[in-house]
């Protein structure tokens, strides 16, 4: 199903989501080896395995194929050891992070396609591929999902999935193509980190974001 280069893309998105998975929760929660571990797997499989379990994919691929939990554990145990370490590579990491939500959404996009859904569920599906396993992840730790604050995370998988399916449906998708919408979602992304740019948020959020934190601070 994935050509070549579109699989190497995809096995190192599953590493380095499961580096950062791994690395939030150690950032995030005083959780031993086991924990670590266990979330820096769900984050870099969680997304693929429910877009399988939604459409009939069963086992997901990530059961059937040793090399996507491999490097998924792979990546969460350098996170775990090197912890301290990978502070200094913050940048390479966010870039490679990029690289794996691009490789992702156009993938899942692709598959849900492939197994007949329509238009829309795919793009929904590629962005679920993307962003699920990350989401899963910040919940279990009691944060709200970087997906729904980051700097356009979620927007460029979109994106990328709805370019996918735009090329499918025009009958031109292939390597070229899909490296192409991969290539404009990793784009937008680090746009966004880059200026520091959001999704608009609503109407004076702003405003009641900063009313909050000067009563936390007269509070203390």
């Amino acid at each position: 199903m994935t050509q070549p280069l579109l699989l190497v893309l995809d096995l190192t998105g599953t590493f380095v989501f499961g580096l950062n998975g791994a690395l939030t929760a150690v950032r995030a929660a005083r959780l031993d080896v086991v924990g670590v571990l266990t979330l820096g797997v769900i984050t870099a499989l969680g997304g693929g395995i429910t877009r399988d379990v939604l459409i009939g994919a069963i086992p997901p691929a990530a059961f059937t194929d040793w090399r996507y939990l491999a490097l998924a554990l792979g990546g969460s145990a350098v996170a775990f050891v090197l912890s301290r370490r990978l502070d200094a590579l913050g940048t390479p990491i966010l870039v490679l992070d990029a690289v794996g939500l691009s490789v992702f959404a156009v993938i899942g996009a692709a598959k849900a396609l492939e197994f007949g859904l329509g238009a829309a569920p795919a793009v929904l599906l590629g962005a679920v591929t993307a962003v699920g396993g990350g989401t899963i992840r910040d919940t279990l730790v009691r944060q709200v999902p970087t997906v729904l604050h980051s700097e356009l995370y979620a927007i460029p998988a979109l994106v990328a999935a709805g370019l996918t399916v735009a090329a499918v449906g025009a009958g031109v998708y292939g390597l070229p193509a899909a490296l192409g919408a991969a290539a404009v979602c990793f784009v937008v992304r680090m746009i966004g980190v880059r200026f520091h740019l959001h999704a608009p948020g609503p109407p004076g959020a702003g405003q009641r974001a900063q009313e909050h934190e000067r009563d936390d601070d007269e509070r203390s």
